[in-house]
């Protein structure tokens, strides 16, 4: 991996996974967002709908596995066509492909994509990306939940990727800094934390290294249990039992796609467990510094919006980047692996009333 991606404006990690045999065509993929995925105020407010648009439009959309925070994204990006108007049933066909985290398949699904001719393509986590952007070139191509487009050589430059790609990160650095000081702060008996992590993701080893770098600043050790498929993650969570503190993924899809198995062993063993999205933390982890996925997805649309009804080249637009970040803390969580929340905790919570789970 390489460190000149944290330099400053630097984005890190990706999400690594496949697709392919999975392809599928779904016009109803996504269209239901959760009554707890609502985009801002703001995010909002800048799509409106219009009427007036005869148009048909066509979309295809390549996934590399499905779990919340991916499905959260999809789910935020077709309501953000949806509130400019395009709407799937009405004027929007949706041509949507799951990899099912399969490598052959997320190949075959990016020269699907580049044999057919589309008014967009989105492609959700940085597999997906890489495929889409090596073989789509007659369609313009977002990229969503892809940590490091740069080191993924999915786009060449932040501020104007050029070409027909552009989209944005799904992470900030500075969140990782920030979770890894939450812990050396507020949880001084924490001095080893585990990380379960396919070294195969790109993402991963980029936002371990982080991590790492971080909690040694503090003095605290990481101890790293590889995986190489999804099955694996149960026993390297286990072989974590009694050599760390404390457990810590990273937005690892293969990783975020076996999480149950980590929420049941730190819940049974009482051993905290802080993660990277959101999402694991209202499953079942009890920290993190994040953001919603719906959210990010939505951004991802208007994008979109930007794109289909205004002309905008997608070479031309900035890659956008997590800038509002919070403290998430999953109390039920908490008291299921033995931790007391205290004041001080959720005095670091900005957002209360959305950002600590009850």
């Amino acid at each position: 991996m390489k460190k000149r991606i944290w330099a400053p404006l630097l984005i890190a990690v990706a999400m690594l996974a496949t697709a392919g045999c999975g392809a599928k065509s779904n016009d109803n993929a996504g269209a239901s967002p959760s009554a707890s995925s609502s985009p801002s105020a703001s995010a909002s407010s800048s799509a409106s709908p219009d009427s007036s648009d005869s148009k048909t439009y066509s979309i295809a959309i390549s996934q590399i596995v499905e779990h919340p925070s991916l499905d959260a994204t999809r789910e935020g990006f077709l309501a953000a066509l949806k509130d400019a108007g395009i709407e799937e049933g009405k004027n929007l066909k949706v041509d949507y492909n799951n990899a099912q985290g399969d490598q052959s398949n997320n190949l075959s699904i990016g020269q699907k994509l580049g044999s057919q001719k589309y008014d967009l393509v989105l492609a959700i986590a940085t597999p997906s990306a890489q495929a889409v952007v090596q073989n789509v070139k007659n369609s313009p191509v977002l990229f969503a939940a892809v940590t490091d487009p740069m080191d993924a050589k999915i786009v060449t430059n932040l501020d104007k990727p050029g070409g027909n790609v552009t989209g944005a990160s799904d992470t900030n650095p500075a969140a990782i800094t920030q979770l890894m000081d939450f812990i050396a702060s507020d949880f001084p008996n924490i001095k080893t934390v585990g990380v379960v992590i396919n070294e195969g993701e790109p993402n991963a080893v980029i936002m371990t290294k982080k991590a790492e770098e971080a909690l040694s600043a503090h003095g605290i050790k990481l101890v790293k249990a590889p995986v190489t498929n999804t099955s694996e993650v149960k026993q390297a969570a286990q072989s974590l039992v009694g050599k760390v503190d404390a457990f810590y993924i990273t937005l690892d899809n293969m990783v975020v796609s076996g999480v149950d198995a980590i929420i049941q062993i730190a819940n049974d063993k009482k051993i905290p467990f802080f993660s990277s999205d959101r999402d694991t933390v209202e499953k079942g982890a009890f920290a993190t510094v994040g953001f919603k996925y719906y959210d990010h997805g939505y951004q991802v649309g208007q994008m979109a919006v930007d794109i289909l009804k205004n002309g905008k080249n997608p070479g031309d637009m900035p890659v956008k980047m997590q800038e509002k970040l919070d403290l998430i803390l999953n109390l039920k969580a908490a008291e299921a692996q033995g931790i007391t929340v205290t004041d001080d905790m959720k005095k670091k919570v900005q957002d209360p009333d959305n950002d600590i789970i009850q």
